[in-house]
């Protein structure tokens, strides 16, 4: 075997030409290990977005093995923009999959910390094209909006993709209200819910047992640092350009989300997706959780349009 034929083989699972561009499993510190993610570079690249998953052990793809969903939403977004000539790149949040040795326990996270991380990432995108933004899914919208506070060199603007304009302990009892069969379980976790929110965690004992799952006490100090975070108070002090993308059939996230973040934000520009899911495909008639499961159907037919027509307004 020839010097270059071994190197290629060695290297072939991390780097690799697409057709839009080339695929790099890449990393940079973290605070105990190294922080993974997957670049798709693109020939003199103006932007590159940084996608920033939602909540829970969901992966740099966008599915989540833990809970059988399987969406492929992220890795649909940034091959679909990269075809468009935009780099991406998208990442695994510390102590999951690439990530897994960033830190030793995955819950013991805060946004601040996923904020951090974002920051370190803007630096290293800025080797791939000039101007970066933090395209923040659910969750991640709020982790975006944090790290933009300290407007690190490079970041042009963030957009928000079905992101919450509430306090998420807020959102999560909303979503609750909306199924009847919680109906028995409601007032319980509305009391643990504001229990966190004042920083006070609750033993399993003294949880339900349909709500052990939910609010399990390894998850009690990451849901106390979440819920004491106000969106709209981030998005006030963003003077940058935000684009605010919401479907009308989110069943997580509510249009009257998008308005609130819409009227915070001092430039932002909303788009919604007619039909649009939270997975920010098109919802599927008699089947809400089929763009969650589904990882065959297609992104939103307005979602990348809509970003790179955006991008180019900035220009």
């Amino acid at each position: 075997m020839t010097f270059l034929r071994a190197l290629f083989l060695n290297t072939a699972a991390l780097f690799a030409l697409t057709s839009t561009g080339w695929a790099e499993t890449i990393s940079i510190p973290g605070p105990d290990g190294p922080l993974e993610g997957e670049l798709i570079t693109v020939d003199s690249a103006d932007n590159i977005i940084i996608v920033i998953p939602g909540s829970g052990p969901i992966d740099r793809d966008g599915n989540m093995p833990a809970f059988q969903s399987k969406t492929n939403l992220y890795k649909q977004i940034a091959e679909a923009l990269a075809a468009e000539g935009i780099a991406a790149l998208r990442v695994d949040k510390r102590g999951f999959f690439g990530s897994e040795k960033a830190i030793a326990d995955p819950n013991d996270v805060t946004i601040a910390a996923y904020a951090e991380d974002m920051v370190k990432w803007v630096g290293r995108a800025r080797q791939e094209a000039p101007c970066v933004w933090l395209a923040g899914h659910s969750e991640g919208g709020l982790v975006a909006l944090y790290a933009a506070q300290s407007a690190p060199e490079g970041l042009c603007g963030v957009i928000l993709m079905a992101a919450a304009g509430r306090p998420i302990g807020e959102l999560l009892i909303e979503q609750m209200e909306r199924n009847p069969a919680n109906g028995a379980i409601l007032e319980d976790a509305k009391a643990i819910v504001a229990d966190l929110e004042q920083g006070q965690s609750r033993q399993l004992s003294d949880i339900p047992p349909a709500l052990h799952g939910l609010f399990n006490p390894s998850l009690q100090r990451y849901m106390m640092d979440l819920f004491s975070h106000d969106p709209l108070a981030l998005a006030h002090n963003w003077s940058g350009p935000a684009l605010v993308l919401q479907g009308d059939r989110d069943i997580q996230v509510q249009p009257h989300d998008a308005d609130l973040l819409t009227e915070a934000l001092p430039t932002a520009t909303r788009v919604d997706l007619s039909g649009g899911t939270h997975i920010l495909k098109q919802d599927v008639a008699g089947n809400p959780f089929a763009t969650y499961t589904n990882p065959e159907l297609p992104l939103h037919e307005d979602l990348v349009p809509t970003i790179v027509d955006f991008l180019n307004t900035q220009d």
